[in-house]
């Protein structure tokens, strides 16, 4: 028997690839902007104020474009993490359609020891997906979180700029 994936199936690859995609261009990103900084600082070194500002500006274009490719990767996320938990619900409800039938069809022979075994079945089955949707709900709030607490925002200036002097 060949398994053959669904559409939705597809989707969902398609976008945990984009993800990829996206983190490899932010990291990309990040060590261009680690490039131009270092060439900033050269630029400063030999007192080349022109490059200096060319070089700042190309390292905060790259930083910015990270950023954006990072927040890309994490709504696409967030997104694949939604279109998992529909394909997990859509797995459930096939196995409580055959769960209903076989219990209806044991309940009617009154072999209660098929029918306990056929509810044993059903919670270890829904109990997985009980951990499963909780992973994924936390997942999907901390990836769609889109504010920084102000806290860390003036924490890493501070330490930026005692470092800098």
């Amino acid at each position: 028997m060949e398994f053959k994936k669904s559409n939705v199936e597809e989707h969902l690859f398609n976008l945990n690839f984009a993800v990829k995609h996206y983190e490899r261009n932010s990291k990309k990103c990040e060590n261009e902007e680690e490039t131009e900084k270092n060439e900033l600082k050269e630029a400063i070194q030999d007192g080349n104020v022109q490059r200096a500002r060319i070089r700042a500006e190309n390292a905060i274009r790259q930083k910015n474009q990270a950023l954006q490719y990072g927040w890309f990767s994490a709504r696409i996320d967030a997104v694949a993490q939604r279109v998992q938990t529909a394909i997990t619900s859509k797995q459930l409800t096939g196995s409580m359609a055959r769960f209903v039938q076989s219990m209806d069809t044991e309940l009617k022979s009154s072999n209660l020891e098929k029918v306990a075994e056929i509810m044993d079945r059903f919670e270890e089955q829904f109990g997985d997906l009980g951990v499963q949707s909780q992973v994924m709900e936390c997942t999907i709030s901390n990836t769609t979180t889109q504010t920084v607490p102000q806290a860390e925002v003036d924490s890493l200036i501070q330490e930026v700029a005692d470092q800098h002097g």
